[in-house]
């Protein structure tokens, strides 16, 4: 049994209410009850953390190191295209980790175009909506079993 940890970057709290013509009507309670349940299925455990700033982030990144987990499905939202800070700390974790986004990027502002953290994934997932965090889960089992 593995551990598995989804982190969620700021404003993803908001999820269900905040542009569900953009993120779609699945809050992120739903989204993590999908994910632990899917999780404890495959025999892995499962943690996440929502912070709306890059220090709480960053912190969990640091005790990930250190309690055992395996692999992590992350979406940083708007640190994403910002966070030099997040990606050192994600580095340092050593932890393999697939980048998920709600909404295609590439459709979107220039501005989201680009990821700190795409050429350091495992893989991304990007533009599906709330499904494509059971499509990184999914990849991430897969990937723990080999």
């Amino acid at each position: 049994m593995a551990s598995i940890l989804a982190l969620h970057g700021p404003n993803l709290n908001l999820l269900g209410s905040r542009e569900p013509h953009i993120y779609g009507s699945d809050t992120l309670d739903d989204i993590n009850q999908r994910l632990a349940t899917k999780s404890a299925e495959s025999g892995h455990q499962f943690d996440s953390l929502q912070a709306n700033s890059e220090g709480e982030i960053i912190d969990r990144l640091h005790a990930a190191r250190k309690d055992g987990t395996a692999f992590m499905i992350v979406n940083f939202g708007g640190f994403t295209h910002t966070s030099i800070a997040i990606r050192d700390a994600i580095l340092a974790s050593e932890i393999p980790f697939i980048e998920v986004h709600l909404s295609n990027l590439f459709s979107r502002e220039a501005y989201r175009h680009h990821s700190y953290f795409s050429d350091i994934a495992v893989g991304c997932v990007i533009g599906l909506g709330a499904h494509g965090y059971e499509l990184a889960l999914q990849a991430a089992c897969k990937k723990l079993a080999n």
